[in-house]
């Protein structure tokens, strides 16, 4: 998959298990293979079918994913096939969890396999509830609030909103889906959580879905410090800036700015963009704001006059790496879509991740969030104790890296030439 939430991830997976003596390989499709680097790793190739410009020269969901399974499939099997003679042949398939056919070309040639998730657990357990025929489709108002172990019970607007009108997107259900429809056969499930975090929500659906807990697959260097030079995933499928963003968070105190991006995938209607605008305006605080090429017409013209003009309140920027950004000892309030990915380094860097909702717009709340006030006092407290547990479960010793050093070893003992 072509999505950065997807790639970070197993790609740091790979670098953990490199970490601790394997060899790992990437297999990327021909799309995203110039994005990936880094040199812990192999990347190999597997054809989507769509080798020029990957899911956008598709234009269809459902064209692309069985244009995937079925070239991913035979590229896959072709590459067990060219290592099987090669001093490090192919023992283990770890695969995206939205591509249930990698297992099946594992076993077909007799090695294991197994599914990474990249969602959290809690939104796992939603879909495996309903693959599982405990919640049915559409949802209703009355069929709430869904109440899942481990986790607050979870009202109408709490939930992903296409399960209302699973018709509206019938591709992309059918993808979250298919993740389940074959798990019996894995030999290890990976969920990029950690036992802190999720260890509830996973105990909850332990029948269903055993998975072992080996995240946050954040880069090293803002965790435990233990792969050299670790400082970043590796793969960006956009043509990074120079280092502006730094430069300019360089010049402002301490816990001072709010960072707002909203992913790769996310698009705003102009209407959320204008609040968001005049919102951040408004609260006279500064602001560093990703808002693609593509998007820039949304934004107000006068607001966006004013962010060119004077970037000493604000500055708007095409593409920044999110990492450094929060890292950064200037920036305060992470605003974000509350993509998983996006969660699990906020938490691992010590931001404070509020939900992303339409009240998030609003001037006031980010000023109760960055004032010193009870509010904002809790969630700084908060963002310091995750960072802390983040860092501990990965470290040596720590639940995660018990988890992944399991796993090793079980290749280690007779899996592994």
């Amino acid at each position: 998959m072509g999505k950065r939430g997807h790639i970070n991830p197993l790609l740091q997976f790979a670098k953990r298990l490199s970490s601790k003596g394997l060899k790992a390989t990437i297999a990327t499709t021909h799309y995203t293979l110039s994005s990936i680097s880094s040199p812990l790793i192999t990347v190999e190739l597997i054809s989507d079918g769509f080798d020029e410009g990957g899911f956008a020269q598709a234009q269809s969901e459902e064209l692309f994913l069985d244009s995937f399974k079925s070239n991913g499939s035979r590229t896959l099997t072709q590459l067990i096939n060219n290592h099987k003679t090669t001093k490090d042949p192919i023992t283990f398939v770890v695969y995206n969890s939205f591509l249930p056919w990698a297992l099946e070309v594992a076993k077909e040639n007799g090695i294991l396999g197994g599914p990474f998730f990249t969602n959290s657990a809690a939104v796992t357990a939603i879909f495996s509830r309903i693959y599982g025929g405990l919640l049915r489709l559409p949802l209703r108002l009355e069929d709430c609030p869904v109440v899942i172990p481990g986790v607050p019970p979870l009202n109408f607007e709490d939930l992903p909103s296409f399960l209302n009108a699973p018709g509206s997107h019938p591709a992309y259900l059918k993808m979250k889906l298919n993740q389940f429809s074959n798990l019996d056969k894995a030999d290890w499930i990976f969920s990029n959580t950690f036992h802190s975090l999720e260890y509830e929500v996973v105990k909850g659906t332990w029948e269903k879905w055993p998975a072992k807990l080996i995240g946050p697959m954040v880069p090293s260097a803002y965790l435990d410090g233990r792969i050299g030079g670790d400082e970043g995933y590796g793969a960006s499928l956009w043509k990074p800036l120079d280092d502006a963003c730094t430069k300019w968070l360089d010049t402002k105190p301490p816990n001072s700015v709010v960072y707002i991006s909203f992913g790769s995938m996310v698009s705003l209607t102009q209407q959320e963009m204008e609040e968001i605008a005049w919102g951040l305006q408004d609260s006279g605080f500064y602001f560093l704001w990703v808002v693609k090429d593509s998007e820039r017409y949304k934004l107000p013209k006068g607001f966006l006059d004013l962010a060119t003009q004077n970037q000493e309140k604000g500055m708007i920027v095409s593409w920044c790496n999110q990492l450094e950004m929060l890292a950064h000892g200037s920036v305060g309030c992470f605003v974000t879509h509350c993509g998983w990915n996006s969660t699990l380094e906020g938490l691992s860097l010590g931001v404070g991740v509020p939900k992303w909702a339409d009240q998030l717009t609003d001037a006031k709340f980010i000023a109760d969030v960055m004032n010193e006030g009870n509010m904002g006092l809790e969630i700084k407290k908060n963002a310091r104790k995750w960072k802390e547990l983040a860092r501990e479960s990965i470290s040596e010793g720590g639940s995660s890296d018990k988890a992944i050093d399991e796993f090793v070893m079980s290749l280690n003992n007779g899996h592994v030439q």
